[in-house]
């Protein structure tokens, strides 16, 4: 029978932080304000690899979330608790999962639960469910294959579709680990050796919903043959044979427009974070945050400069803007969430603080189905389906260009409802 060191006999970390994990006790170091932590040993352990970073402090470590670890106190900052109570840098907490867990209903029943569309609607796993929150400031992250990282930075993309709480998905942070966060067609497949991640705060949780059984049904019915990427469970949780990952998707599978220090990260196959690029809303442009150590990690995404800056030419078309109200007038305006929105301007005493916010969108209707205008070409709309299913998908014609995103064009004079639609943000 192993005995755990007592915690003084632990060696720390240079924050001085400890923390309990597996009935051991372990140096760590907190990863996204709390919501992990990077885990070391001096000795080969369960779960522990070899850290092959040339400037390693010990020779394993792991990563764990917030929930599995127990915080010791810290000398340097006082205090003891798990990091879900504390602010992600920005004054919003993050909500972490709550679960009415017994001994008759264990971890490994929930998690069951959320991998079984059939119990979709199962009480307990619904208030699961509910229990992660998205507020007005919590980070957001989408995984990005090289392809849809270029798009982002070579093409102005925009937010959409499938995506996560960082607080949920914090511990992920090897590019195997990764992979069942992907959307793209090559989720599942090959691991490959830079794993890329988009990094976003929320403008207001109006724009993330779950895809559940009962409001996304067509996408958990959708044949393999017309989908990409694993299936949608309906329960709310991403497929996963060991994590409870509670998934969102924006609303109507809508471009969001980018908040202020949006951030394009890669991961290493150690665990490294490394900010490639930060969005700057006035320019519209990524400034490049990387120096040279890093620029390698940029190889694989195609007709990128690794020593550029991309800035928009002005002539982007985008399918979705903010509009903040001053004295009476419209203008476009900037999110830097939790509590900063203002006029988009280049110059600081333009930047009033709007009085009134919304997201502006177009939609039509097409044969029947609601669809959102992503740009217009010629007497064609491009159009994305805001609620795909079996039966409107082949007769329209839309491919699925990543998970539960399906997109089709159509002639301008067959389309009907024509509207701009204002979603209101409450200030």
């Amino acid at each position: 029978m192993s005995v755990s060191p007592p915690a003084s006999a632990v060696p720390e970390t240079p924050t001085g932080l400890r923390v309990r994990y597996g009935g051991g006790v372990h140096p760590a170091a907190e990863l996204a304000r709390g919501a992990a932590y990077e885990l070391f040993s001096a000795e080969p352990a369960a779960g522990f690899d070899r850290d092959r970073r040339p400037d390693a402090r010990y020779p394993y470590h792991r990563y764990a979330h917030a929930s599995e670890v127990g915080r010791l106190p810290d000398p340097h900052r006082g205090g003891t608790g798990p990091g879900a109570e504390r602010a992600n840098g920005l004054g919003v907490p993050d909500s972490p999962l709550t679960a009415p867990l017994n001994r008759v209903l264990g971890w490994t029943d929930i998690h069951g639960l959320s991998q079984s569309p059939a119990a979709a609607e199962d009480p307990v796993l619904v208030s699961v469910r509910e229990s992660a929150t998205v507020r007005r400031g919590s980070q957001m992250v989408k995984a990005l294959s090289a392809q849809q990282f270029a798009g982002f930075l070579l093409r102005g993309w925009l937010p959409y579709g499938f995506c996560y709480r960082e607080y949920d998905v914090a511990h992920l942070r090897t590019p195997a680990d990764q992979m069942l966060l992907r959307t793209d067609s090559e989720a599942g497949r090959a691991v490959p050796e830079v794993a890329y991640l988009l990094r976003w705060r929320a403008t207001d949780p109006v724009d993330y919903v779950a895809p559940l059984a009962g409001t996304h049904r067509g996408l958990t019915t959708m044949p393999p043959h017309d989908r990409v990427g694993p299936p949608v469970l309906g329960t709310g949780f991403t497929p996963s044979g060991r994590h409870l990952i509670p998934e969102f998707v924006t609303r109507d599978f809508a471009d969001l427009p980018l908040p202020a220090n949006a951030a394009l990260l890669a991961h290493t196959p150690d665990g490294d974070e490394v900010v490639l690029y930060t969005y700057q809303p006035e320019q519209r442009g990524w400034l490049r945050m990387a120096g040279p150590r890093w620029r390698h990690l940029l190889a694989a995404v195609p007709g990128v400069a690794p020593d550029q800056e991309y800035v928009s030419t002005g002539d982007a078309i985008r399918s979705t803007l903010l509009i903040g109200g001053y004295r009476g007038q419209e203008h476009e305006a900037v999110a830097d969430p939790p509590g900063e929105f203002r006029v988009l301007a280049m110059t600081r005493a333009a930047r009033y603080p709007v009085q009134t916010l919304t997201r502006r969108a177009r939609y039509v209707d097409w044969r029947d189905t609601r669809c959102l205008v992503l740009r217009e070409e010629g007497g064609w709309l491009r159009l994305r389906l805001c609620r795909p299913d079996p039966d409107n998908v082949a007769p329209l014609g839309a491919q699925c260009y990543e998970r539960g995103v399906y997109e089709s064009w159509a002639p301008a004079a067959e389309v009907t409802d024509d509207q701009l639609v204002d979603i209101p943000y409450e200030l």
